[in-house]
């Protein structure tokens, strides 16, 4: 508790660094703000392209929306994976890059990662806001469920702020994590259903079996992957415009939890040495 009220007391320096973060980002540009549907964009015309035409992976129509439209279907799952991965790479290298704040000033360590979710999720809203007006256009009736849209949204900011300062820290003593975590988003982005219906996985791991004559399927490992879980819970809300399975809703808030305590477990226990380590 004590270390939460820290936390608070440098509410105004979180503030500071967010505004910093969104107004230096996008600074002398001509388009501004509009360049943060860039990337989104850019991703799903390739993947629509690929995905969509030339190797179509055929997602199901929204139940009960009854949305067939593979590019809204894409982005449902592509905007809460670029906000997680803007906010692992981000604040994976937030104490490296204020390394002279943090040896010249005295303050809560913490708030320079968790500055980045609050900078990711201003952009998101711009994103989502496209998103929602998109769905709206094609047919589908999203705005009763925004309310639970921004639930799931909190949940996916606490569960990528854990694993945030898990990487910021591993980043102060081995400096090649930075570069590693690319690898792993890439491997982590693949192995998620975003461009590419879950379905897939489980009719192909019905056909497998058991793995090594054991119980255990290729589903049953790919459902311990939490992205999984939170793809889910923005698809069925925005796409489908149906309430999720509540154990989907659990599994992510364990999996928030979890991450977010441990991280934060990991770096109150560093954040003594950090200027040394610096």
């Amino acid at each position: 508790m004590k270390y939460l009220n820290e936390v608070w007391s440098s509410r105004e320096l979180l503030f500071n660094l967010v505004s910093r973060d969104v107004r230096g980002k996008y600074k002398r540009t001509v388009f501004g703000q509009l360049w943060s549907l860039a990337n989104p964009l850019a991703l799903m015309l390739i993947y629509s392209l690929v995905f969509g035409v030339f190797f179509p992976s055929n997602p199901r129509a929204g139940d009960p929306s009854g949305l067939n439209v593979f590019a809204l279907w894409l982005l449902c799952g592509l905007l809460p994976w670029t906000f997680f991965s803007a906010v692992v790479s981000s604040g994976a290298g937030s104490l490296v890059d204020n390394a002279n704040l943090i040896q010249k000033v005295s303050f809560s360590r913490i708030v320079l990662p968790f500055s980045t979710v609050g900078a990711a999720a201003y952009n998101w809203m711009f994103e989502i806001a496209v998103l929602l007006i998109a769905i709206t256009i094609a047919g589908g009736f999203v705005l009763p469920w925004i309310p639970l849209v921004i639930v799931a949204m909190a949940l996916l900011a606490l569960f990528a702020a854990g694993v945030a300062l898990l990487f910021s820290i591993a980043n102060v003593y081995f400096r090649d994590t930075q570069y590693l975590l690319t690898i792993v988003l890439q491997f982590w982005l693949y192995l998620t259903p975003i461009i590419y219906p879950i379905e897939r996985v489980a009719n192909k791991s019905a056909e497998i079996g058991g793995l090594g004559g054991t119980p255990v399927r290729i589903v049953d490992i790919y459902n311990f992957n939490p992205m999984v879980h939170f793809v889910a819970l923005f698809r069925e809300l925005i796409y489908d415009n149906r309430f999720p399975d509540p154990l989907e809703w659990l599994i992510c808030l364990i999996w928030a939890a979890a991450a977010l305590s441990f991280g934060m477990l990991v770096f109150r226990k560093n954040e003594r040495n950090l200027a040394e380590a610096l």
